[in-house]
């Protein structure tokens, strides 16, 4: 795999020196250059033609919005991946960056090696130009499609129902989900194997993985927003008054998504 040609945009001096940091230590990574603010980065863009852009969408001079939209009306020829990186955690925002052609939106703080797998799936994602000028999109392993589509379809969920993607329970959350969706009685031994090989991943205790993700549902359930909750998970399936387990609630998710894969 040739070096990924990646390009920092972020007015924050301090997340552009960690990620600079970081992405300089890893394989097939190439920094082609940064930027603090929007104009800035659409001059880079079209000097560097760089394969994925990290963009903060909150900048002086023209906001990461103003990027997008600027970069689709330029039409650019085998445009980069955009992963968006913010701390907005608002649907209506959301929506409208992915309806902009943004690759992937993650909530600042973000995991490392979560956005460096990202950049590469990103660019195995991405369309390459062949003899008649037309586009023709990359293959991908089908294993890697599939862990995918599913860590798609957790985010998807824990996004509709207000679990916000920064907070610690969210990763224990999608961590456990994956992991009783692999191995269904896994509900069964949350204690004993679910929490600690969870904890093992994260370098963390058992007892701190517990109280993450009770926290992450009762900030679902803190939100009020149940008729959402039902749309997903099926009609008069949560009450407001009655939170679920820990257990309950991944055995819910899990048994959701693998009914939609199994379908």
């Amino acid at each position: 795999m040739e070096d990924v040609r990646l390009i920092i945009v972020d007015d924050s001096l301090e997340v552009c020196g960690m990620l600079k940091e970081y992405f300089s230590k890893q394989d097939c990574i190439q920094l082609v250059g940064e930027a603090h603010d929007g104009l800035e980065a659409l001059s880079l863009i079209e000097a560097e033609h760089p394969d994925v852009v990290l963009l903060d969408m909150v900048m002086p001079k023209m906001d990461g919005l103003s990027v997008l939209e600027t970069l689709a009306r330029k039409n650019i020829t085998n445009p980069p991946a955009i992963i968006a990186l913010t701390a907005l955690n608002r649907d209506d925002f959301i929506i409208r960056t992915i309806a902009l052609g943004v690759y992937y939106y993650m909530l600042k703080p973000f995991d490392l090696g979560v956005l460096y797998q990202r950049i590469l799936e990103a660019v195995s994602r991405r369309a390459l130009p062949v003899a008649d000028g037309r586009a023709q999109p990359v293959a991908m392993p089908q294993i890697a499609q599939t862990i995918k589509s599913m860590e798609e379809r957790i985010t998807s969920v824990f996004l509709q129902i207000g679990i916000p993607a920064h907070i610690k329970g969210y990763q224990f959350l999608r961590e456990a989900v994956k992991m009783v969706i692999d191995s269904p009685d896994m509900i069964n031994r949350i204690t004993k194997e679910l929490y600690p090989g969870i904890a093992r991943k994260f370098n963390t205790s058992s007892s701190k993985v517990e109280r993450a993700i009770r926290h992450a549902i009762e900030v679902a359930w803190g939100r009020g927003r149940i008729d959402v909750l039902n749309q997903v998970f099926g009609h008069n399936v949560c009450l407001l008054e009655a939170k679920p387990t820990n257990g309950e609630f991944i055995a819910l998710v899990a048994d959701k998504l693998a009914l939609e894969r199994s379908a």
